[in-house]
Parts: structure tokens; sequence; C-alpha cells
């Protein structure tokens, strides 16, 4: 049985518009803190992000990701089918406030097949932190969400993560991050030791040892032990072995490793390196401390103009990023997610929707804690808030009270990589399948094709992932009473077509393709092998074929 959820009415007076000038205007913005996490699956992302809310007081005890059904779900995995396969399947938005600052957690999927909506997540982030596991090192999916972040150019901090379980050695796994990622690895921490032989961690700028001490499930915080390094009872602490090899780390370290510098990590070109065990929480603290020192405040984005909006600007703006139905089954409920991107939201505000070209007005904003919600009378730039959505936003629409209003560039859509036709097993449910597919198409979870062709009458679906279909027929069982069958197609490249006088016809007659229409009409050519694709490039060379499409700025491309 799905349960209620409340929504909770802060006790706030509705103050009068700020303008610029006001000095808590300036203040709510710079106090304002965006992250995502982004990492391979399996290096313990949904479990340091239960810690980072366990540490930054959002929750008091902490959730299992991969829990005995007594236990606590991890709570940013808040869908069913992410509670019982154990894995982050769409991204949370998680905000709490901690030492003053409000901070805008955003946790991904690391799964790949989930990639497109990590890929949106992040274009909202104004840093990123890479986990990475410490027995495995750089993984593939990590690689691919680290080229995501450099193309942004935020500033990323790097958590290495286990190390209450054996691994490589820490100056491997740096040397492989730099090699790897082209990036410098600053360690502001260092471990001492690894699995049974864990001791500790060092901070290099205190010169304190914090020494490990596992939390029992890792469900409550811990208190931490420190010690100086240069105490003379260190090394009977910690013993003779791991005190020799310390000492020979911080001397390599000191003379041959990088410095941190905040300018470098700025334009992402240095990382900042912390080591810890999410699971037994040691580290978590030390980095969030860390963290909110050196993340920074909200960045301006550009807009149509190639002009940068920037967070101090009077007018308000913001863009959707992400659509979520059915976060509420009981109530089929449907969320838009917004970075407020300049000036202050106010609820009840109106504003213009560039895309539809009208006024709308916004009466229930949200504050978001995964699956809870909290209705709130303002937002300011950086922040990531809830509307509830009649069916009028998309993913990358732009609301703003300037004239005209301002638009920012679309997320874009990307290109999936697998097709399947989709049939209701009952003719009589094909309205619950229809709503059902548009709801998942407007969130993300999958795109629709539509034929050409007036004959065919099931649409095609498409997907990054296969696990995606899986997901999808769960969901089209469960939250819309449709129960489908999934007939795999053998397409696996999709390409947007962008040029004048494009025909379907000149595509119809191929072997190896199908020309479709996405949801506005755009067409698209599926093929089947790289082979088939170089052909129609080298057949028609007034056409671009896309991987990734933004709908808004198609004639510039």
């Amino acid at each position: 049985m799905a349960t209620k959820i409340e929504i909770k009415e802060k006790q706030m007076t509705t103050a009068p518009p700020l303008l610029v000038q006001d000095a808590r205007y300036l203040q709510e913005i710079q106090r304002r803190r965006t992250f995502a996490i982004i990492s391979h699956p399996d290096a313990g992302k949904t479990t340091l992000t239960e810690k980072l809310l366990l540490y930054g007081g959002a929750i008091h005890l902490a959730g299992a990701v991969k829990a005995k059904k007594a236990a606590k779900h991890a709570t940013s995995d808040w869908m069913e089918i992410e509670k019982e396969r154990g894995i982050s399947i769409t991204s949370s938005v998680l905000q709490f406030d901690y030492q003053g600052l409000r901070i805008n957690l955003l946790d991904t999927p690391g799964h790949q097949d989930f990639s497109e909506d990590t890929y949106r997540t992040l274009s909202v982030a104004d840093a990123a932190v890479m986990l990475i596991d410490n027995a495995k090192g750089v993984e593939t999916q990590t690689k691919k969400l680290f080229e995501v972040t450099r193309l942004r150019g935020i500033p990323i901090f790097t958590f290495v993560n286990k190390l209450d379980r054996d691994g490589r050695s820490p100056l491997e796994l740096l040397s492989e991050v730099e090699q790897l990622l082209d990036i410098q690895c600053a360690p502001l921490f260092w471990p001492i030791g690894m699995g049974r032989d864990f001791k500790g961690v060092l901070d290099r700028r205190e010169k304190m040892v914090h020494l490990y001490t596992a939390a029992f499930h890792g469900q409550k915080k811990i208190e931490a032990t420190t010690i100086s390094v240069d105490s003379p009872d260190l090394e009977s602490i910690i013993g003779n072995y791991a005190y020799t090899q310390l000492m020979e780390d911080v001397e390599l370290l000191d003379s041959a490793g990088n410095q941190f510098d905040i300018q470098e990590f700025n334009k992402s070109t240095q990382t900042p390196v912390f080591f810890g065990s999410a699971l037994t929480n040691f580290g978590v603290e030390l980095f969030l401390q860390s963290f909110i020192k050196m993340a920074p405040p909200p960045n301006g984005y550009l807009n149509q103009n190639k002009e940068m909006v920037e967070p101090k600007s009077p007018f308000f703006s913001g863009f959707v990023f992400k659509i979520q139905a059915n976060m509420d089954p009981a109530h089929r409920d449907r969320i838009a997610f917004i970075r407020v991107c300049s000036g202050q939201f106010q609820r009840g505000m109106s504003v213009l929707h560039a895309r539809l070209k009208k006024e709308i007005k916004l009466n229930q904003p949200l504050q978001l804690l995964a699956q809870e919600r909290t209705l709130i009378e303002e937002a300011f730039a950086g922040d990531i808030i809830g509307l509830f959505d009649t069916g009028q936003l998309r993913i990358g629409d732009t609301l703003s009270t300037s004239k005209p209003p301002t638009v920012f560039h679309e997320v874009p859509h990307f290109s999936p990589e697998f097709f399947s036709k989709i049939r209701p097993q009952d003719p009589m449910k094909r309205k619950q399948l229809k709503k059902g597919l548009e709801q998942l198409s407007e969130e993300g979870a999958i795109q629709i094709f539509y034929p050409y062709s007036k004959g065919e009458m099931e649409p095609i679906v498409g997907a990054v992932g296969n696990l995606q279909f899986e997901v999808m027929k769960y969901r089209l069982e469960n939250e819309y009473g449709a129960d489908v069958v999934i007939e795999r197609l053998s397409y696996d490249i999709a390409r947007w077509v962008v040029g004048k006088d494009f025909d379907p016809k000149l595509f119809s007659q191929r072997d190896r393709t199908l020309c479709v229409m996405d949801k506005d009409q755009n067409p698209i050519i599926l093929f089947k092998g790289q082979w088939a694709l170089r052909h129609a490039m080298n057949d028609f060379p007034q056409f671009k074929f896309l991987m990734t499409f933004d709908q808004h700025f198609k004639d510039e491309i």
C-alpha cells in the first residue's frame, strides 16, 4: 500500500520583494551550495549521500542501501524498485542546512543505463564529488561522468571510499586519477593503513590524526578521536609499522606532492582528495566540514543571446531539469524540479513560460528531501525547488520574470541505443499505456518515437540502457495498471537529422534504417550498426546527424 506523503507548511510570514541591494538577498545567494555526487555503480555513492544527510542533521538514523526487510532504506532511494534492487534509478534532490549554509545535494544514479538522468542533473550542479572505490580505482562510468563535469567546468572533489577494506595503495590511486582524467590530485587528508590495519587519516593542513572508529552499522554519528601528528604517543597508538609508513608518506607528499591551490580547483584543473569509509561513517564529517569551506556559491548561466545571467540579477529565472511523476502513487502527482538560476523566487509569483509564451502562476513551491516535501515561501539562486505540474512543463523549459523572457539552452536529449515496440497485453488498456509512456517520456526516463507511416500504430521506445526497459515495465504495471509486451528491435544507433529539404522518403527505402519522429516531430533516423550510419552520412552530406539535440536552438546547429 502506498504511503501517503504529507506536505508540511512552514510557519513563515511572506516578506515583501527584496532588491539586489538588500543585504539579506545577497547573503542568501552566497550561502547556497549545490553539488552532485558521481561514481561507478557500487562505489558507495548512495551510502555517502545518506551519511552526509546524517552529519548534516537532515536525518537522525542513516538507512541501508542493501537492507534487510526490517532495516531502514536509504533516504534517497524512495522508489519501491530501488528498495528491492538496492540501486539508484532516478536522481534525488536532498536539501538541508549545515553551519549556516543551505545545501542542495543531488544524488544521481551510478548505473550506466540511467546516465541520461545523471547528465541532466549535472547541468544544475555548481560542484561535483567524485567517489572512487579504494580497490577498483577509476572505473568506466566514473570516467564518463567526469567528462560531463569537465564540460561544465565545475570544481571537483574526490573522495576515496571503503578504506575499511583492503585495496590499492593511495599513491597508485592518485597516479591513476591524474593519468586517466588529466587532473592534478592534491590530497588534503592521508590514510593510515587500510582494511583490518586501517588506523585513521591525517589532516595534512592541521597536522592532526583522526583515529579510526567504526560506527555500529554506520547508522549513527561517531565521535572523532584526534591526536597531533607530532605527539610522542602517536607511534604507540597506531603501531610502529603504521607510524613509519605514515612518516615516509608525509615526507614524500611534502616534497613531491601537489599543494592545494584554490584557483586551480575552481578552474577544474586540480581536485582535493579525501579518504574514508562511508559505510562506517569515518571521514564523512571531515569531508563535509572541508566541503563547506571550499565549494563555490551559485554560478551564472548563459542565455539564448550568449549573455551570462548572474545569480544576483534582479529578475527571477530558472529552468526545469527533471520531471518526476507518481512520487506519491496514491495521488498520481507530477513534480517539476527547477534550478533557480537568478534572483529570488516567491510563492505565488507570476512568471513567463518561454516555450508556451504565456504567464503562469507558481503557487505550491516545495523544498525536497527525496520523497518528503515541505511547502516554502521563497527560494534563491542556487536552490533546487519542486513545483506541482499539471503537464505544461517539460525538461529544459525556462521560467523567468524578465521581459522578453530569459531562455537558457535546453537540457539536450541524448540519443538512445536500445529500441523496442510496446503494446498492451490487454487492448482495453491502451489509454493507460499511452498516458504512462507519455509521462515517463516527459520525465526523460525513456524517449518515444512515432513512425511516419500512418499504418504503424505502436510507438517505438528508445532508452540509453537496457535496464530502463525493465524499470519502464515495472512502473507501467505498478503505477498505471498497464501490463505490456516488449518487442525488442535490432536498431542500435539513433541520430537526429538537421538540414533543409528533409524528406523521410529518402530513408524509407534504405536497408538497415528507419525514419521516425520524436515528440516534437523532429526527424530521427534509427540505424542497424555503424556501417549504415556512415553510408547515410556519405550519401547525404547536406544533413547533419546529431547524437544530442536541443529543441530551442536547432536552427543554430
